[in-house]
């Protein structure tokens, strides 16, 4: 099933394509997550969006890596904000990897868009540095679950930053889909599970209240060939995932994959 259009929203990450396969934290069907050779593998396949999260060194390093520790993706103690980046060198993510800057991330696919979610207030300052430096602000979109932080985001780079809604956004959007009047947004798209805590979040009415405000809804993490279909067949206009071969199957079967 083709997705209707949308008309075109201004930001050159949503508008170039009718459809968005996004490889969450690079996938883990091969290598261990947020870390370059994951991103490589979904590079070769063809993914043009990667979605990593970023965290920042007591020194103001930003790293892709997602936990609030080491424990689980490197088996050790410590956490990245209370280190210095000198000192996280020797940290071997799934005992192979290291832990990737953000900045070479950007460097290394200089035609590749990137969904990034600052996970600490720290991560902020040094997330705005790295998009100026790179010049990477018309292919990024930030998520967070932070007001705040978006808000601090958005002031600093302009209106010619992406962003996704934060929860507060999110609930409002949810009104909106019962007829409540709600105002406007200033998110460009909507990026949700399916569920949350037993609540369903994507449903026909959730979608219809996004697409009648040019909001498409980016679904997380979705790695089941069956739910990724019926995603689509309601309207979703992008899936991230884990399973980067399984989602780059059915947008093939669906007419959807255009890769690089």
């Amino acid at each position: 099933m083709k997705p209707e259009v949308m008309a075109q929203s201004g930001f050159a990450f949503l508008d170039r394509a009718p459809f968005l396969g996004i490889a969450h934290r690079g996938g883990n069907e091969i290598w261990p997550e947020n870390t370059m050779a994951a991103f490589q593998d979904a590079v070769d396949l063809g993914y043009d969006t990667l979605e990593t999260d970023v965290r920042a060194t007591r020194d103001g390093v930003l790293l892709a890596f997602h936990d609030d520790n080491f424990r689980r993706m490197a088996g050790r103690p410590g956490h990245i904000e209370d280190s210095d980046y000198r000192a996280l060198k020797d940290v071997k993510v799934g005992g192979t990897e290291s832990l990737p800057l953000l900045e070479d991330i950007l460097s290394a696919w200089p035609t590749v868009c990137l969904n990034i979610e600052p996970k600490h207030d720290s991560a902020v300052r040094p997330l705005i540095a790295v998009i100026r430096k790179t010049k990477a602000l018309d292919r990024v979109c930030v998520g967070s679950f932070s007001g705040p932080r978006l808000q601090r985001l958005r002031e600093a780079l302009g209106p010619g930053l992406c962003t996704a809604m934060c929860p507060s956004e999110i609930v409002r959007l949810r009104l909106a889909s019962y007829g409540l009047p709600v105002g406007r947004f200033q998110a460009a798209c909507v990026q949700v599970p399916v569920a949350r805590k037993g609540v369903t979040i994507v449903d026909r009415r959730f979608i219809a209240a996004a697409k009648a405000r040019n909001l498409p809804i980016h679904v997380w993490t979705v790695n089941e060939a069956p739910e990724m279909k019926k995603l689509i067949n309601m309207g979703v206009r992008g899936i991230m995932t884990d399973k980067l071969r399984v989602l780059k199957n059915v947008l093939e079967e669906c007419g959807l994959w255009l890769g690089r």
